[in-house]
């Protein structure tokens, strides 16, 4: 696989003394991973946050081959990793989403819709202007991989809201993550445990 294109980092982990896997979503590739060098390193540290923006160049020698990644950040969202709020969303929103998506599929509307959260994650001045689009983004999750997810409400205030969030748990967990690895929903919990301090 050979590839140059968009995309949002997901989740890395080490490889190595200095190397790191990671994880990326791309519109036209859809979730793709490879090897990259001195991930761990302090150049690279700013750069290896969930949720960053880079221009990915992606190459291997053969197709039974974990490709060799470069990352270059185009857009960072590295500074909301400090606040608990924000990070506490992001590290959900895309643990859910590298936890989720078969790789190697587009999901160019995802990709979108992903980019556009974390975007409003980043520039709402609190949770209540990005609650609602974390609700449309699991139900469209839950839409584009074949587990039912109807239209998500845009009326109601923070409790609604917050009722809609609880509602959509036992289909992320039981449907959309089932047998996944790890406990992607640990970080649900602590993001849902922030937000119900908000009510």
């Amino acid at each position: 696989m050979n590839l140059r294109a968009p995309a949002i980092l997901l989740a890395s982990r080490q490889q190595g003394e200095t190397g790191a896997i990671a994880r990326l979503l791309t519109a036209e590739h859809g979730l793709v991973a490879g090897y990259v060098a001195g991930g761990r390193g302090r150049q690279m540290r700013a750069v290896m946050v969930p949720g960053n923006r880079v221009a990915l160049d992606l190459a291997s020698r053969t197709a039974s081959q974990l490709p060799f990644a470069r990352l270059e950040l185009e857009h960072s969202r590295a500074a909301l990793m400090t606040e608990p709020l924000p990070a506490a969303a992001i590290q959900w929103v895309c643990g859910l989403t590298a936890a989720a998506l078969p790789e190697r599929n587009p999901y160019r509307g995802i990709y979108e819709a992903l980019d556009g959260l974390l975007d409003a994650i980043t520039l709402a001045p609190s949770a209540r202007g990005w609650v609602i689009g974390l609700i449309a983004y699991e139900t469209m999750l839950l839409r584009e991989l074949g587990y039912g997810g109807g239209r998500p409400d845009n009326a109601g205030d923070f409790p609604a809201q917050m009722a809609a969030l609880a509602a959509l748990e036992r289909p992320l967990a039981h449907s959309l993550l089932a047998g996944a690895r790890g406990d992607v929903m640990a970080a649900r919990k602590l993001l849902i445990e922030r937000l119900q301090r908000m009510a």
